[in-house]
């Protein structure tokens, strides 16, 4: 190949320090998705609350338990990004506070946050750590294009 050929494309040591890189190696040695999707549905419960801290303590424990279970969400979908090896405890607790929330905090937050939280307890207890990457539809043509080539016949 010529320099040409590669005058577009940045060297392979560069590519592979790009911050991109970098996330998409970090990202695919936890299980992103669930902990994300858990946290998310924890905020999403939060910012359907509405009463203040006076009503809170007025109400007494079912208010306080109303804010206290989103609050656990979130923090247990951040323990899955950030430790991963114990991602079977976070997600169990995960998915019984968000089925918690059904009662404390406005039907699971209006079942948007609910079903998030149930959603990213399930992809984070189903995830596997040993799992090998998933080959882009691009690395499949070539790899298949490569032992397809037919062998040229010497006269």
């Amino acid at each position: 190949m010529t320099a040409d050929a590669h005058a577009g494309q940045p060297a392979p040591d560069a590519r592979r320090r790009s911050p991109r890189a970098a996330f998409r190696r970090w990202r695919s040695r936890r299980p992103f998705w669930g902990g994300l999707l858990l946290t998310l549905g924890g905020a999403e419960i939060l910012l359907t609350e509405k009463a203040s801290l006076k009503v809170i303590l007025h109400i007494g424990t079912q208010g306080l338990a109303g804010y206290l279970l989103p609050v656990l969400m979130v923090l247990c979908g951040l323990l899955t990004l950030f430790n991963p090896a114990q991602r079977l405890f976070y997600s169990l607790t995960g998915i019984l506070l968000s089925l918690g929330t059904w009662l404390t905090s406005n039907l699971g937050g209006f079942f948007v946050g609910l079903l998030l939280g149930a959603t990213g307890s399930c992809l984070a207890f189903g995830w596997l750590p040993d799992q090998e990457p998933l080959r882009g539809r691009r690395q499949r043509r070539r790899e298949a294009a490569a032992t397809a080539a037919p062998a040229v016949p010497a006269d």
